[in-house]
């Protein structure tokens, strides 16, 4: 059974929670704190963590850091911080999606259900050595590309570099930062241009119809996405 810890100081939305995750099977854990958060997920390592950033006494992002010092396991974040700036912190600093409040409960279902499928569809390494992009099926392993009729997709080392970066974590939401810095280097920080222009040719080559993709898609202001 999955076990999520749920970290909110709001004890209408802990107890929602609590009430929808359990009717679908999940194991719940609550926390209304940061630290008892940390204490939480030291004691009984949760599969997953749902996060609010506004707690009592740390910042959220300071959970984040806390968890990712010792554990990979998956955080969405769950805030009223509507803000680009505190999302690309949250996603810097580790967290694998984020859910602005307001929200609705099936939004967040789903961003965890897909979460979980990520998990389970994972090879020891982390990482799926095959991955789908609509009529295209990559071979991560053997760094080929191939269509449905046969035909093999060349792709130059950028393009490359980033699309093994977003199909290695299927459902999660990179960072435009962190695709720059894993892609380019520590020194890109702001070359967002890059991102949109690889991106672009990514699509032209993989997607039935680039203009409304299906599988690479964009958060604006935030990163990219890889849906199977």
């Amino acid at each position: 059974m999955t076990r999520i810890l749920v970290v909110d100081d709001e004890p209408q939305i802990l107890r929602a929670l609590r009430i929808n995750l359990r009717v679908r099977g999940y194991d719940v854990q609550v926390a209304e704190t940061g630290t008892a958060a940390l204490k939480a997920a030291a004691s009984h390592p949760p599969d997953l963590v749902v996060l609010d950033l506004g707690l009592p006494d740390l910042d959220g992002v300071e959970v984040i850091r806390g968890l990712r010092g010792w554990t990979a396991v998956p955080i969405i974040v769950l805030s009223g911080r509507a803000g680009s700036e505190d999302k690309v912190a949250a996603l810097d600093a580790g967290a694998d999606d984020y859910v602005t409040k307001p929200f609705g409960v099936d939004e967040l279902l789903a961003r965890i259900r897909a979460v979980t499928r990520r998990l389970s569809a994972t090879t020891g390494d982390g990482a799926s050595a095959v991955a789908q992009v609509g009529r295209h099926t990559v071979n991560l392993a053997e760094h080929t590309v191939r269509r449905d009729d046969g035909v093999e997709v060349k792709l130059t080392p950028t393009q490359w570099a980033m699309l093994d970066k977003l199909l290695r974590h299927p459902g999660k939401l990179i960072s435009q930062r962190q695709l720059l810095h894993d892609v380019w280097g520590p020194e890109y920080q702001h070359e967002t241009n890059y991102l949109r222009q690889y991106m672009a040719q990514l699509r032209r080559k993989l997607e039935d119809d680039p203009a409304r993709p299906r599988h690479l898609l964009t958060e604006p202001g935030m990163g990219y996405r890889y849906r199977p």
